[in-house]
C-alpha cells in the first residue's frame, strides 16, 4: 500500500476547497449558530494530549453547552467513569474540537477552540440539575466555527431507525473481556443502575 507523503500530493487529486467551505467558517457566534448551539442537546468532544487523542460523547436534558457570550461556551463535566480523559488533555493541551448535532438534522454544527477546566463553585453550582452539580466545567473559547455539509448524515442514514443495526450490547462487551458473567443481567439492569447517576 502507498502511502501519501506529503500535503502536496493530496493537493493535487483534490484541488482547491470548494469556496463556500472557506468562507462560511466565523470566528464567533452567530445568530444563527447560536440557536444551533442552544438547540443541541448532544456533542462529541475532541481533544489532544501527550498520549494521544480522545473523543468523548456529551449529551444532557437541556443544551448541552451553554452559551456565555459570543465566544465562550460552558460545559458541565456530569457523572460517568472517572476516567477523566478529556480533563486530562485539556489541562494539558487546551486545544478542543466540537462537533454538536440535533437528532433529525443532516447537519453538524464544528467549533474549534480552546478549552480550560474550572472546578469553581461559582460556576459549577450554576449547573444544577436534581439537587447535584458537576465536579468540574470546561469553559471554551471559540477560535472558529463553521457548519457541516449534510452528506456524511446522508450517506450514513444516521436518524433512520430502519438501518439500526444488530450490535453487541455494553454487556456484551463486558463480558468478552471477562468483567461480567451474564450480559443479558448487566443490560436489563443498566436503566435502573444509571437513572440516578446522571448527574
Amino acid at each position: 500500500m502507498k502511502i501519501v507523503a506529503n500535503v502536496a500530493e493530496l493537493e493535487a487529486v483534490y484541488g482547491e476547497a470548494v469556496g463556500g467551505s472557506l468562507t462560511k467558517v466565523k470566528p464567533a457566534l452567530t445568530p444563527q449558530y447560536r440557536r444551533w448551539i442552544e438547540a443541541a442537546r448532544f456533542v462529541v468532544l475532541t481533544t489532544v494530549g501527550p498520549e494521544g487523542t480522545d473523543a468523548s460523547p456529551r449529551g444532557d436534558a437541556g443544551p448541552v453547552a451553554r452559551i456565555v457570550d459570543d465566544r465562550t461556551l460552558m460545559i458541565p463535566d456530569w457523572r460517568g467513569n472517572n476516567r477523566m480523559d478529556s480533563l486530562r488533555n485539556i489541562v494539558r493541551d487546551g486545544r478542543v474540537s466540537l462537533m454538536f448535532m440535533v437528532p433529525g438534522s443532516n447537519n453538524v454544527v464544528r467549533v474549534n477552540g480552546l478549552g480550560v477546566v474550572t472546578m469553581d463553585p461559582s460556576v459549577t453550582e450554576t449547573f444544577t440539575q436534581r439537587d447535584k452539580h458537576p465536579r468540574s466545567v470546561m469553559v471554551i473559547t471559540i477560535e472558529e466555527l463553521y457548519f457541516q455539509c449534510a452528506k456524511a448524515l446522508m450517506r450514513s442514514e444516521l436518524w433512520n431507525p430502519d438501518v439500526a443495526a444488530d450490535v453487541p450490547s455494553a454487556g456484551d462487551f463486558l463480558k468478552e473481556v471477562d468483567a461480567i458473567e451474564d450480559a443479558t443481567e448487566y443490560d436489563a439492569r443498566y436503566a435502573d443502575y444509571a437513572r440516578p447517576k446522571m448527574w
